[in-house]
């Protein structure tokens, strides 16, 4: 059995990467880290992992960390793990990073967005994104994946192969995407992220000025292989898991509805959690909830030469928790879907 450690285990990411890792028949969880939690049960600050997890959260320490585990899940604040993985990879862990911190290639476009310092160039090229659809070769081979950010992942899945195959334009693309309260974090900065302040709203926030929009633009202009520009515009919603992205593109040229099914069939047929649902049938939150799905559909407006691209996912499971074991199980020769084959909650 594998030994795996999870950093931030008391986060609403890192909780769901212990509740998958349960179910996983080929690792163990040795130990779990929370800086506020720190001696207490996990079971204590997560009460549904009691009867199941026993452990007790410590502060994380590097130097601790050689006997701990085997592998690593860094949950932790933007920042943090940069100082923490160079060591840990010394010591032949491997990692998946949770946080933006090595997302970005760009260390200038990090310190812009984030306002702190960025990782050495040496790590950010070491880096692999953690998409399973578009790098999993490379994410096989990886010592150090950087987990995608929820938003980003709900965007990319479905433009990566129609930027690929020039079926949109790079420099007009518009996301607007709606996601649950728990991609804000469950000890929101903001008072009115709290579910009482929020409920029966919805409100745009960030909009034009997220953190997520340079790491589309980065990824999608190496599906593009030009420059592409991104207005994005989130909005929360009064849910606890979700994320609903429409994306509206210019055509470059005369295509259908059902010949853009096609083409993202074609694209991701083989994969085990991206669905392309049929023309006509539209993503929906309570159909990925819980799971590590990302259904995607789509409509061509023949009248405004547009397209249309609805995607929904889990921002805690394909958007955070279930991406990384996802990627895991490659990095360490697993099957891919292990731990992540339960089905959407019903209802």
């Amino acid at each position: 059995m594998m030994r795996v450690a999870v950093v931030g285990a008391t986060g609403y990411a890192g909780g769901e990467v212990v509740r998958l890792l349960l179910s996983h028949p080929e690792v163990q969880i040795s130990a779990v880290y929370s800086r506020s939690q720190a001696g207490r049960p996990l079971a204590e600050s997560i009460r549904g992992f009691q009867g199941l997890v026993d452990l007790k959260c410590e502060s994380f320490s590097t130097r601790q960390a050689e006997e701990a585990a085997d592998f690593f899940f860094l949950a932790m604040e933007s920042g943090e793990a940069i100082g923490a993985v160079p060591e840990l990879l010394k010591m032949g862990k491997k990692c998946v990073d949770l946080s933006a911190d090595f997302r970005l290639q760009s260390r200038a476009t990090y310190r812009r967005w984030y306002g702190k310092e960025a990782a050495p160039r040496a790590l950010l090229k070491e880096a692999v994104y953690g998409i399973p659809e578009l790098n999993r070769e490379r994410i096989k081979r990886a010592r150090l994946v950087a987990n995608p950010g929820c938003y980003p992942v709900s965007v990319i899945l479905p433009l990566f192969p129609l930027l690929e195959e020039r079926v949109v334009a790079p420099d007009d693309i518009i996301v607007d995407s709606k996601s649950g309260v728990s991609g804000r974090g469950r000890t929101p900065k903001d008072p009115s992220d709290h579910f009482p302040e929020c409920n029966e709203s919805m409100k745009p926030y960030n909009v034009a000025k997220h953190r997520h929009a340079p790491e589309m633009e980065e990824q999608l202009s190496l599906a593009a292989g030009e420059e592409v520009k991104v207005l994005f515009a989130p909005h929360l919603v009064a849910i606890q898991r979700g994320i609903l992205s429409d994306i509206y593109c210019r055509l470059l040229r005369q295509v259908t509805t059902r010949q853009v099914l096609a083409l993202l069939r074609s694209r991701y047929e083989a994969e085990p959690f991206v669905r392309i649902l049929e023309e006509g049938k539209w993503p929906e939150t309570r159909f990925v909830a819980g799971s590590n799905f990302c259904d995607i559909s789509a409509v061509v407006d023949g009248r405004s030469g547009r397209l249309v691209l609805t995607s929904a996912i889990d921002n805690v499971v394909k958007g955070a928790a279930g991406q990384a074991v996802q990627c895991m199980n490659l990095m360490c020769g697993f099957e891919e879907s292990l731990a992540l084959k339960q089905a959407p909650l019903f209802p």
